[in-house]
């Protein structure tokens, strides 16, 4: 089920002044692989707000990530966001959260090796002052210690 995500964003902040939607100014950086996909080590990440057992929940303006060990198991995972109609990545997280495809794509020699943990975020309900100058200084640090060649976001 699509979300509308900019009514959504409207109803969830209505006591507050009207959100500012962000301009980038500059385009993100890119940088081309240096060796083949099957060869890389890459991370899962998702915005999708996925908790590991009894980690906590995550709170509204929450700037924090979870760290989902790889061979976490499906009954291991629940779902805990504001932003979305949860019901479906309840149900599968792979929906949001593709942790068993990936590792699929490591035994098939797809991708070269699966980062160990993947990572995870509530994406949409905080600033992105927040994203930009909290969360993702923190994940930038954890992929560079865990020596990792790309990534996979998969925003919810």
């Amino acid at each position: 089920m699509p979300v509308a995500y900019i009514p959504r964003t409207r109803e969830l902040y209505s006591a507050y002044a009207p959100y500012r939607w962000v301009v980038n100014q500059t385009p993100p950086p890119w940088m081309a692989l240096k060796k083949p996909l099957a060869k890389s080590k890459v991370a899962l990440m998702s915005s999708a707000g996925v908790l590991y057992r009894d980690q906590p929940r995550f709170h509204r303006e929450d700037a924090s990530y979870r760290a989902i060990p790889k061979n976490a198991r499906r009954d291991e995972l629940s779902i805990w966001h504001f932003g979305y109609p949860t019901r479906d990545a309840e149900r599968d997280p792979n929906c949001v959260f593709p942790l068993e495809r990936l590792r699929e794509f490591e035994a098939a020699g797809r991708i070269g090796e699966l980062c160990d943990p993947a990572f995870t975020f509530m994406g949409g309900i905080y600033s992105a002052r927040k994203v930009r100058e909290e969360l993702a200084p923190k994940i930038v640090e954890e992929l560079r210690s865990r020596a990792v060649e790309a990534f996979y976001l998969v925003p919810a």
